[in-house]
């Protein structure tokens, strides 16, 4: 049994928001544990709140995200990085004019029933 894994064909997760996420680790591909994802989220984009129950971390490589918590409006900008623990209220957006292209990992992995979104 191979100790590595090469991931050259991660999954793309369908969205109604005009975000590409592709996924290269997580519950897509049988990867509990964690989710590595690649994220463009185009000029404009919003998501609601969420209460998610893992850590979230993000990478900023391109442009600019918001991040809503705490009571705070916090900016990543090109090199910058954020850790969000488990059970904080959050709501990411990227109300800029560029696109922002960032890596986001998820302890446990990210799933749709653990993310808890509000609805709008």
């Amino acid at each position: 049994m191979k100790k590595f894994k090469i991931q050259r064909t991660p999954f793309q997760v369908p969205t109604t928001d005009g975000k590409t996420i592709l996924e290269h680790f997580g519950s897509s591909n049988q990867n509990p544990e964690v989710s590595i994802a690649a994220m463009i989220a185009p000029a404009g984009w919003s998501e609601p709140f969420q209460t998610p129950e893992f850590d979230e971390y993000t990478l900023v490589l391109q442009g600019r995200k918001q991040f809503e918590l705490e009571g705070e409006t916090i900016v990543l900008h090109q090199g910058e990085s954020i850790r969000i623990s488990g059970g904080t209220r959050v709501r990411y957006s990227n109300p800029f004019l560029e696109e922002c292209h960032y890596v986001s990992v998820c302890l446990p992995a990210f799933s749709i029933e653990t993310v808890h979104r509000e609805e709008d």
